[in-house]
């Protein structure tokens, strides 16, 4: 499902992150405040806008509380991080990303109500995007442009059955590679056919983007956002 999001602060990070969700077919506007940021992402993003994030009024005039969420990419500016994650909140964006510096950051961010958090140097912008456009993904590795690794939480719709009924390969060209048994920690490597999948399972498959896309909408798209 095509969602909306706003990104603030177009540095590397901001960027990384906008190329990636526009990739996977989403709709990204970027906020800075330097002009030759935002003319260099208005090349890559569906809109960009040089505003001033920590000004309200201005958050109000470009409607933020009708994207689905936001991203505080802001670098060394902490506190335009802290005001712009507070103002989003305070606005009602319903879910809202932010990019923090250190430990100190991050608890402020905690405390001011950001429903994530994120530290660059542990979190690339492609894992990210990854991330927001489906919690369902717990993790994800880029292989290269075309292949990845994800590993995912099971649906209802998977649960009870074994791997030749969900026909994964046959009908989305995904493979299972391992399945998490979370209840005894244990991981099941090259799962066989006949493996059933339970409730509480994460499989980690390999596959190309599109691919992984379409498993995903076929059969976790009931499943409750983790």
């Amino acid at each position: 499902m095509k969602k909306s999001f706003i990104v603030f602060g177009v540095g590397r990070f901001g960027l990384s992150i906008t190329q990636t969700l526009m990739s996977l077919g989403h709709e990204v506007m970027v906020v800075d405040q330097e002009e030759e940021k935002v003319n260099r992402a208005s090349t890559i993003a569906t809109q960009a806008l040089q505003l001033d994030s920590t000004d309200e009024n201005a958050l109000k005039e470009i409607g933020v509380s009708n994207f689905d969420e936001a991203i505080v990419a802001i670098g060394s500016d902490i506190l335009a991080s802290i005001l712009t994650t507070l103002l989003l909140k305070s606005l009602g964006v319903a879910k809202v990303t932010a990019k923090a510096n250190n430990d100190y950051h991050s608890k402020i961010l905690q405390k001011i109500g950001a429903d994530r958090i994120v530290h660059p140097e542990r979190d690339m912008g492609v894992r990210v995007a990854h991330h927001l456009v489906s919690s369902n993904v717990i993790d994800f590795m880029e292989l290269s442009p075309e292949l990845s690794v994800v590993e995912i939480s099971t649906s209802e719709k998977m649960i009870g059955k074994s791997l030749q009924e969900l026909e994964i390969r046959k009908k989305y060209g995904c493979t299972v590679i391992a399945i998490k048994k979370q209840d005894v920690q244990a991981v099941n490597v090259s799962p066989q056919a006949t493996d059933m999948i339970q409730k509480g399972d994460l499989l980690v498959i390999i596959g190309t983007h599109e691919a992984i896309s379409l498993l995903e909408n076929s059969l976790l798209v009931e499943v409750k956002r983790v």
